[in-house]
């Protein structure tokens, strides 16, 4: 095993010499993330807390990869928790692990690989003092972008170090890079296709020969690393591509993909949304967080959104933001008790779903209409899941006599109570959604059973200024 019983500080191993006595031996990061794996499956711990929807189809592919031992490609569109798994695979690395002390690459004690830490345990031996690397300093991450040299990457020559006195040829004259300083780690690596080939090249080096060319020095680099990179797969034939030799050098190549589900969707909502301000109550009915899901879910199948790079769940994030965002500000300023959204406020959704998908349409205009159309069928399908029309007819009926109600995102509640009264179907409709009966949810279930009976063809709708006049 790699680790010591001995883990305060005033008992742990202070030297080399101290360390072989505890009986520590050495693992490389490859055996120390396939030990605590499989220690997590067997203890049935959760072995990515805070990823939703991928237990039965990217986990297990991730977990095989570790247990294989192989670097690790995820591959998917944008949103897919793909930086989030990388940063996340450091749970599987020893809380610590020892390292010389003062070594920029984070040398093993038993077999260093720098020249610096080389010559230290020649002249000291046993007695070179240690130095314990927590698991949040062992991951390193780089986006990659065309601008990327070999120097950022593994290193360069320290102009500083030549003029001290070293010759160029001297191993101790390099700058050591991201991927050197992550030894004994795991390196991430945003984005792989921007990277150019030629830097491509010298990562391939790194993890198959294990030496890189430094300003025409070569120098053997034998790193203990597990590296992990992330790609679009629109990248593969657009901005740029992955070299085959290094495309084979990763053992694994995992798909990602969306939450299947609305619920998978509302639940990463939950965990991933900005919190409002605690001075102001909001209750978020369950039916506008289904629709805002719903929406994200009917954008990924719509014919008129490229799906090329993806509708990211970003754009779910964003609208409940919004959503919920236009009924504190409601609220606030109407001076009412709790801000509860409602369909009036999902016209401003298009601010944060505008930027986040690409129109397919031609004609100027067009893009308000299909995002309109999106919402339209979004309302529809949770309404359909909660009501059906004919359990309404009472509603249906003060219309049949005349009765026209007008709705906006500005109207205060108590609006909604005078233009309906007491309805037997609106009281219902809340002990059905779990809703307390406030004036607040009462308005926002209103909007909600009008709405419905309007896409189900019951009522007629006009619309002007921002505001909805419901009518037979």
């Amino acid at each position: 095993m790699g680790r010591v019983t001995a883990d305060p500080e005033t008992t742990r191993p202070h030297t080399v010499d101290e360390l072989r006595a505890g009986g520590y031996r050495r693992e490389s990061v490859k055996q120390e993330m396939r030990r605590n794996l499989l220690e997590r499956i067997r203890s049935g711990e959760q072995l990515f807390p805070g990823i939703v929807g991928y237990d039965d189809t990217v986990i297990p592919q991730i977990s095989n990869a570790i247990i294989s031992g192989h670097d690790l490609i995820l591959l998917g569109e944008r949103g897919q928790a793909k930086s989030r798994i990388m940063r996340a695979l450091t749970a599987f690395l020893d809380a610590e692990v020892p390292i010389i002390a003062g070594c920029e690459i984070n040398d093993h004690p038993y077999e260093p690989i720098c020249r610096r830490c080389r010559d230290l345990v020649a002249e000291r031996g046993g007695a070179v003092e240690l130095a314990w690397l927590p698991r949040d300093r062992r991951y390193g991450e780089k986006l990659a972008t065309p601008d990327i040299s070999i120097a950022d990457l593994i290193g360069e020559v320290d102009p500083i170090k030549v003029a001290e006195g070293r010759y160029l040829a001297d191993e101790l004259t390099i700058h050591y890079g991201l991927v050197p300083r992550t030894n004994r780690g795991v390196f991430g690596l945003n984005e792989l296709p921007d990277l150019a080939e030629r830097i491509q090249v010298g990562l391939l080096n790194i993890m198959e020969e294990k030496d890189v060319q430094i300003r025409g020095y070569r120098i053997r680099l034998p790193l203990d690393l597990f590296i992990v990179a992330s790609a679009n797969p629109e990248d593969y034939t657009s901005r740029g591509r992955i070299i085959t030799p290094l495309k084979d050098r990763f053992g694994s190549q995992v798909r990602t993909h969306y939450p299947l589900t609305v619920m998978e969707e509302m639940e990463i909502v939950e965990g991933e949304r900005a919190p409002m301000p605690e001075d102001i109550e909001v209750i978020v009915p369950g039916f506008m967080k289904e629709i805002v899901a719903e929406i994200t879910h009917l954008a990924r199948r719509s014919p008129h959104i490229s799906q090329t790079s993806g509708v990211s769940v970003r754009m779910s994030i964003g609208n409940y933001e919004n959503l919920v965002s236009n009924a504190v500000r409601r609220a606030v300023r109407l001076d009412e008790q709790v801000a509860v959204p409602r369909i009036s406020d999902l016209g401003y959704l298009v601010a944060s779903t505008a930027g986040r998908v690409e129109i397919e349409a031609l004609d100027e205009g067009k893009e308000d209409q299909v995002l309109n159309r999106i919402v339209r069928s979004a309302t529809s399908a949770v309404f359909g899941s909660h009501f059906n029309a004919s359990q309404l007819e009472g509603l249906v009926a003060r219309f049949d006599e005349g009765a026209m109600i007008e709705v906006s995102d500005s109207m205060p509640s108590s609006a909604y109570r005078r233009a309906l009264g007491d309805s037997q179907e609106l009281d219902s409709a809340l002990k059905r959604l779990g809703l307390p009966d406030r004036p607040e949810t009462r308005a926002s279930v209103a909007e909600f059973l009008l709405e419905g009976l309007h896409l189900n063809k019951r009522l007629n709708k006009d619309e002007l200024d921002g505001k909805a006049l419901y009518r037979r």
